[in-house]
């Protein structure tokens, strides 16, 4: 083991107060590396990865590249493939889709469109950021694709353009398909992807209710509303995957970029989430300090995801990497000026732990 103690003066190795900063750097390895470790003992399919934007580094990793079952994450590559298609003038916001039985028949989550009806392009996108809408996914494919099939192999084919080695998709949707497999990496880089080649439309994952036909439609995205810095991406949940979530959220002027696989519920997965995130923005902080401490190895050799790199082309994009006002709410640290003064905090108040639920639902759809 490296002899850390080499770093500091001898004058500053007194009892107590030397041992300190060390015993905070202990702290801090283990929560970060051994949480997604407690979490995945229990859970064989869970997934975990926390990344910086701005550089790609990973911070947090556990089973980032076991293949996973994606759900509804697949829909944020229809959505890529759909902006796509926009930008490049194949489709526009007015332009309506025809609904085939095919896509008709999906179940639930869904708008519930009927054969022969038809849905303004417009429409689909929250349709499948905030419903994720079945019905909707298998309109878009056809649309683009001529049929679901199609569409699916040139979902596989712009993955593999990114560096989503691991992942083949099936279907637009996510619905159950034991072909259609992903990793938490693939997630974080199709995430990446989304917010550096559209940035103009990210906004979009940070919608949680919409208005369709005059009915209110509400999300399953209950992060965006609860985590402060929370702005976007994706829910996911099929039986075969468990609860899904890829995340973004800023915080003091940094941008972290998360997936979480494999919750037994909604609730614990948010609250595993909202940990991470907590985790990753105070070891991010750490990267500022001057002293021994910064240089502290915690998340160990691990390849970093591509970097969300500013493009000035784009007006949007600097947004991306700028602070967000984060309303007061729970999850926010006590002390923002320390980070792991605050971590410290919280988890002696016990809000600290990983609430990994341990019921299971009987609910199937993708959504």
């Amino acid at each position: 083991m490296r002899d850390i103690t080499t770093r500091l003066p001898a004058t500053r190795l007194r009892p107590a107060r030397a041992m300190a900063p060390l015993m905070v750097a202990v702290c801090m390895g283990l929560w970060l590396m051994l949480i997604g470790g407690a979490a995945q003992a229990d859970n064989p399919r869970y997934a975990g990865l926390v990344a910086d934007a701005a550089s790609g580094d990973v911070v947090y990793a556990e089973n980032a590249e076991a293949r996973r079952y994606p759900a509804s994450l697949t829909k944020m590559m229809t959505l890529y493939l759909l902006f796509e298609a926009i930008e490049q003038g194949r489709l526009g916001m007015d332009d309506a889709l025809p609904v085939s039985t095919h896509a008709a028949s999906m179940p639930a989550s869904k708008l519930w469109l009927q054969a022969g009806d038809s849905i303004r392009v417009g429409d689909a996108i929250p349709a499948l950021v905030v419903r994720s809408a079945n019905d909707v996914a298998v309109v878009v494919a056809e649309a683009l694709g001529g049929s679901e099939t199609a569409f699916a192999q040139l979902m596989t084919v712009r993955a593999r353009r990114m560096g989503m080695g691991s992942t083949h998709f099936s279907n637009a949707s996510g619905l159950p398909d034991d072909a259609q497999v992903t990793t938490a990496r693939d997630m974080a880089t199709l995430a990446v992807a989304l917010m550096r080649d559209f940035p103009e439309y990210y906004g979009e994952f940070s919608r949680t209710e919409f208005v369709f036909r005059g009915k209110l439609q509400r999300g399953h995205n209950r992060l965006l509303s609860n985590y402060p810095g929370a702005d976007g991406l994706k829910t996911g949940f099929i039986r075969a995957s468990g609860f899904n979530v890829a995340t973004s959220a800023v915080r003091d002027d940094r941008r972290l970029i998360a997936v979480v696989m494999g919750g037994f519920t909604s609730r614990s997965r948010d609250e595993h989430m909202a940990d991470l995130l907590d985790r990753g923005f105070a070891r991010m902080g750490l990267r500022e300090r001057t002293d021994w401490l910064a240089d502290t190895d915690i998340s160990g050799p691990i390849a970093s995801l591509p970097p969300l790199a500013v493009d000035p082309s784009r007006a949007n994009m600097p947004a991306l990497l700028a602070s967000v006002e984060a309303k007061p709410a729970v999850r926010l640290a006590s002390n923002s000026a320390d980070p792991i003064r605050a971590l410290l905090e919280r988890n002696a108040q016990g809000d600290g732990g990983s609430a990994w639920g341990l019921r299971n639902t009987v609910q199937n759809a993708a959504r």
